[in-house]
């Protein structure tokens, strides 16, 4: 069937010498893998292989076939130029390594409006914005909302976090973040990314974070992977 849906680009691969395939997470359908057929060869190409960067938000026109791994794209638009994500050397590593995030994250083929709207405005935010070199610490936090695992609120005052469990306890066993690294992780705890500005990560902070954050997404998600472009945005916010 023919539909039009709203889509965000999470990764794409070459496939010979003329075309792409697409993974993208969409409004309608969840996350979906596209060919781009002879995308990279046609000059006047319908669909632009330049439309297919990491975060692009788009509208996509396939035919959406449930039974198939992939999908026959027939139209793409941009629905938001982005003004600043791949011009500033920050928010290219941030869109990068973000894309990497939610194309092991993500596995539902399934409508999540809530989640599309999360990942549609965030994106939104980074491009709009000056101060992000914490970003992508609350973007990764706030998502394991939509992801199941956010860290339970109860007991916030306890003097550890277990990240097998996902809560606070008083109880220093298993994976615990505890002592200064705690107190660090509970400035993300709540907060929208308009309330960033009011946080000072050192360098070392900032990085001792998405450690413990990367870690977290390891314990709760099956087959995630550690992104490569992990070691890029650790130099780039060094």
């Amino acid at each position: 069937m023919i539909e039009t849906t709203k889509a965000i680009v999470i990764n794409t691969i070459k496939y010979g010498d003329t075309s792409l395939i697409a993974t993208c997470y969409t409004q309608k359908y969840g996350k979906k893998t596209y060919m781009l057929k002879g995308v990279l060869k046609a000059k006047k190409a319908k669909i632009k292989a330049a439309y297919f960067q990491p975060l692009m938000q788009l509208n996509l026109t396939a035919n959406h076939n449930n039974k198939a791994n992939l999908n026959i794209l027939r139209d793409s638009e941009v629905l938001h130029f982005y003004n600043t994500v791949y011009t500033d050397l920050k928010k290219q590593s941030i869109a990068l390594f973000l894309s990497e995030v939610l194309y092991y994250a993500i596995q539902e083929e399934e409508e999540n409006s809530d989640l599309f709207e999360y990942l549609e405005t965030s994106f939104l935010w980074l491009d709009v914005h000056d101060r992000v070199s914490n970003f992508h610490l609350l973007f990764l936090l706030n998502l394991t909302k939509f992801l199941g695992f956010y860290p339970e609120l109860n007991r916030l005052e306890s003097s550890y976090f277990d990240l097998v469990e996902g809560r606070f306890t008083t109880i220093k066993q298993g994976q615990v973040i505890y002592g200064k690294n705690l107190i660090q992780f509970k400035k993300l705890l709540g907060i929208n990314f308009d309330a960033l500005s009011k946080i000072n990560f050192s360098s070392t902070n900032r990085q001792t974070i998405l450690n413990m954050l990367i870690q977290y997404y390891e314990l709760h998600l099956s087959g995630f992977k550690k992104p490569k472009s992990l070691t890029i945005l650790k130099t780039i916010f060094s």
